[in-house]
């Protein structure tokens, strides 16, 4: 759909990023996105992300951070709400996607460990939320119900990771959870996701790692 002039700043490996890809993609928004490298963050970048972090979404002229807040505003400006509109029942969606957010840092920090006992630390981490997340998902093809809300934006790019990490490096992390594994699939195979990342994603994630001496990536 046409829209007012909409650039994303990213990272190409940044997860929540791509939260924001995917709600700009499954609303059909027309946008631009813009890649900066994080270790060497611009100043022009700077002046606009009062956090330094990515994303930052340029509306016209005026500037929107956390991806969160960015995906409400996309859903809000435009037709066929992907968040409900009673009170309560925002609250709740926003609490989940908060939820999946600390998700989403955890299984950055397990990935990412350089020992096992961080390793061992991290997993043990998320593998408690996973738990607790396999007890709130749904089993109609969504996290709530049986249509995408943006409690689907914030969680899919955790499931595009760990398919990279249980076929690259054998770390199984959904293994157990039958409810999570069926949305994982359910969400990867949507083109809105599968396309929401860059198109050599996979080999960049993993090279990240190598690169950074991730245990998983030197036990594998």
């Amino acid at each position: 759909m046409k829209t007012h002039s909409i650039e994303l700043i990213s990272f190409n490996l940044c997860p929540f990023v791509q939260r924001s890809v995917i709600t700009l993609k499954k609303k059909k928004i027309d946008f631009k996105i813009t890649y900066i490298d994080l270790a060497n963050k611009p100043d022009w970048f700077l002046k606009i992300s009062p956090l330094g972090k990515v994303p930052v979404l340029r509306y016209e002229d005026e500037v929107i951070f956390e991806s969160a807040i960015i995906n409400e505003f996309l859903d809000e400006i435009t037709g066929d709400a992907l968040m409900p509109l009673e009170p309560l029942a925002k609250a709740k969606h926003r609490g989940w996607i908060e939820y999946a957010s600390q998700v989403l840092i955890d299984q950055y920090l397990a990935s990412t460990s350089t020992n096992q006992g961080d390793f061992d630390k991290h997993s043990a981490n998320l593998n408690q939320k996973l738990i607790r997340l396999e007890s709130e998902v749904s089993d109609q093809g969504f996290f709530n119900d049986d249509s995408f809300s943006l409690i689907d934006s914030a969680i899919a790019p955790l499931f595009t990771r760990m398919d990279i990490l249980a076929n690259r490096f054998n770390q199984k992390f959904l293994q157990g959870f039958p409810k999570l594994l069926a949305l994982s699939k359910s969400l990867v195979d949507k083109d809105y996701v599968s396309d929401s990342v860059i198109s050599n994603f996979e080999d960049v994630y993993v090279n990240y790692l190598k690169t950074n001496n991730a245990f998983i990536a030197s036990h594998t």
